[in-house]
């Protein structure tokens, strides 16, 4: 599963599709739902803007595209965040993102801690349970099922890691 592909092979160019439709629609999507990136939970997507995050990404897919395992597990990943971005994006871009952060934190400090936590856990671990499975019952060496699971486990562990910074960091601002 270690294994590379040849630069400018049938194989490359189609990791390369792969990979650049998948960063293309989280990067898509992040844009519809905050243009300004006033809502990203990433900060180092948010400290290199657009102007450095779009070549990086390019770069990236050009190089990750080398390594079938790591260029399914992003794109598994990149697909599912782009989705869970859709899911609000509407909502964010129709209120507009200093409105509807402060209508999140609002909704964040009317809500008990360990409820907002357990629901996140319970959100990321069903995501992350659905990817074990697949790891479980896959042949080892059927890369793509693998892969895939290994995807849908990176997404849940993105997922509770950027929201947990994000309220880590709101607690820590309002002292």
């Amino acid at each position: 599963m270690d294994e590379t592909v040849a630069f400018g092979g049938r194989l490359y160019l189609i990791l390369v599709l792969l990979l650049g439709f998948s960063r293309g629609m989280d990067i898509l999507s992040t844009w519809v739902a905050t243009p300004g990136l006033v809502l990203e939970g990433n900060p180092i997507a948010k400290w290199l803007g657009w102007k450095w995050g779009l070549p990086l990404n390019v770069a990236l897919c050009l190089v990750f595209a080398l390594w079938p395992l790591p260029a399914i597990i992003i794109s598994t990943t990149s697909v599912l965040v782009a989705a869970r971005n859709f899911q609000s994006a509407w909502l964010m871009r129709s209120l507009g993102e200093e409105y509807y952060r402060a209508w999140h934190v609002a909704r964040i400090r009317e809500t008990q801690p360990s409820l907002y936590l357990f629901c996140l856990f319970g959100q990321t671990v069903l995501t992350g349970a659905v990817g074990v499975a697949l790891l479980y019952f896959s042949a080892p060496d059927y890369l793509v099922p693998v892969a895939i699971g290994l995807g849908i486990i990176s997404y849940a562990f993105t997922v509770a890691f950027y929201t947990l910074l994000s309220v880590w960091r709101l607690r820590r601002a309002l002292g």
